[in-house]
């Protein structure tokens, strides 16, 4: 299974970090169900051209906060996550680009009536 995940070595963040939230937002979202089978750290590795240790530490960090299990010699797998705890990290991740957005807005020097009409004319682009 290839995963929908773009890492980039211009982001500020670090790559373990990318895969980590993108691998946390597709199992928060459902597109990753739980008890759905992940590529291997070194298949995972391959597909997005990094290190084999990037990957494990974020599979290591996942697995610390009961996103995925990893079972000795089956493999990788995504856990269960409760409805509460799924909808407070939506609302979370949401927040996180919202936040972000404006910060690059403001950047910018846009004020706040335009950085409104902005989002209004996203919201309507997407009905």
């Amino acid at each position: 299974m290839t995963l929908p995940i773009e890492i980039s070595q211009d982001r500020q963040e670090p790559i373990y970090h990318q895969i980590e939230e993108q691998l946390k937002a597709l199992i928060v979202s459902g597109y990753l169900p739980a008890d759905t089978a992940l590529p291997s750290i070194r298949t995972l590795a391959s597909e997005l051209g990094c290190s084999v240790i990037t990957t494990r530490r974020a599979y290591q960090n996942l697995e610390l906060q009961d996103y995925i299990k990893t079972y000795r010699g089956k493999g990788t797998y995504v856990q269960k996550v409760d409805q509460e705890k799924r909808s407070q990290l939506k609302e979370k991740a949401v927040l996180d680009a919202l936040r972000q957005a404006v910060k690059i807005a403001r950047q910018h020097e846009y004020a706040d009536t335009e950085i409104e009409r902005l989002f209004k004319a996203i919201l309507k682009e997407r009905k």
